[in-house]
């Protein structure tokens, strides 16, 4: 069984490293959540450039990806950038506007980052296992983009 309470406590320490820079400290939470979590296959953060209405990676732990630019509006990821609400997929091979970065990603689960109100990125998260993601998850990973947003914007 997963604590994600300690685990959320191990991403504010994470955080609170004052010499490494914001990206360096994303990939340390994405490496530490893919370790950590047996179902977390693939963890990553994209953020928002609204101007272009993208998303682009900024920090990842598993198999790089060629999708490191995604349109607003495009897959899980660009569909959460213009919804702002969490997307949990069960399978992806029932989703019609799926981006298959892996052919052994079975489910998703994608949750928004706020900062002041506004929707400047999100965490990306697949995972090998079909609908490997709970409520659980959810609200760990909203529980941990406040703690982000709080850290470093």
């Amino acid at each position: 069984m997963i604590d994600y309470d300690a685990l959320l406590d191990q991403c504010a320490v994470l955080l609170q490293d004052e010499s490494a820079t914001n990206d360096v400290l994303l990939t340390k939470i994405c490496a530490l959540l893919k370790k950590e979590v047996n179902h977390y296959d693939w963890v990553g953060f994209y953020f928002a450039e609204h101007a272009t209405k993208t998303l682009h990676l900024k920090a990842f732990a598993g198999t790089p990806t060629d999708h490191t630019v995604i349109p607003f509006g495009k897959g899980i990821c660009g569909q959460v950038a213009e919804s702002n609400q969490t997307f949990l997929v069960e399978d992806v091979a029932a989703q019609d506007n799926y981006i298959a970065c892996d052919l052994h990603v079975k489910s998703e689960i994608v949750v928004p980052l706020f900062v002041e109100k506004m929707n400047v990125g999100q965490i990306d998260i697949d995972s090998n296992t079909i609908n490997a993601f709970s409520p659980k998850d959810a609200a760990f990973l909203e529980e941990l983009n406040a703690l982000i947003a709080h850290t470093l914007f």
